[in-house]
């Protein structure tokens, strides 16, 4: 849908963005405190350009994701991908997996797809079940989309079919006792530069 906004459109809307202060791992209502969880990708580095292949511009399937141990106490996983930069009041989600099995350590390329086989698979911005493909505003520079990892102290909740981000941050609150970040850069048409000191935003804690 962004990829269709004209390229003075989207240059004009260059300082309109969602803001990381709005992406769900800083949300205050979740505490602090986290333990620190390494979440990576083999695909691309952190604070480095997501190939194309991940995005509408290319095959738009989910990138790999893997990461290593959560604290003993983890009863359930959760991931949350959100695009800080959207020219949006609030971060587009561009993937909700939820419920994944606590010994879950890795979601393999292609893997958040409606029905798909590791947890349930969430409603992203698009209202759609599974991964919405990263597709910037040409013009409006380079987008971070923030890949969040939960552990949770908690049996994943039933929480319906495709749930979405207010439902999985309601279940969430006072049971997020890990976490991990990823961010991946990308920007339509323009070369991206990842910073010299990246700063989303730091763990709680």
């Amino acid at each position: 849908m962004l990829e269709h906004i004209p390229e003075w459109l989207g240059a004009s809307l260059r300082n309109v963005r969602a803001g990381a202060e709005h992406l769900t791992i800083v949300n205050p209502a979740l505490g602090g405190g986290y333990a620190p969880i390494a979440l990576s990708s083999p695909a691309f580095g952190d604070w480095t350009e997501m190939p194309v292949r991940f995005t509408a511009d290319g095959a738009g399937v989910s990138p790999p994701l893997v990461w290593d141990a959560v604290p003993t106490a983890t009863q359930s996983l959760a991931l949350i991908v959100e695009d800080a930069d959207s020219p949006t009041l609030a971060p587009l989600v561009h993937a909700i997996v939820w419920g994944m099995a606590p010994d879950t350590r890795a979601l393999a390329e292609g893997a958040i797809v409606e029905d798909g086989a590791t947890g349930e698979i969430g409603r992203n911005s698009y209202l759609a079940q599974g991964w919405l493909a990263p597709d910037p505003p040409s013009g409006h520079g380079e987008h971070r989309y923030v890949f969040q990892l939960f552990a949770l102290d908690v049996v994943a909740e039933d929480l319906g079919d495709a749930p979405g981000r207010g439902a999985v941050l309601n279940a969430i609150q006072g049971h997020v006792i890990g976490a991990g970040m990823l961010t991946g850069l990308y920007a339509r048409g323009e070369v991206v530069d990842a910073p010299v000191a990246p700063g989303v935003a730091p763990l709680p804690g």
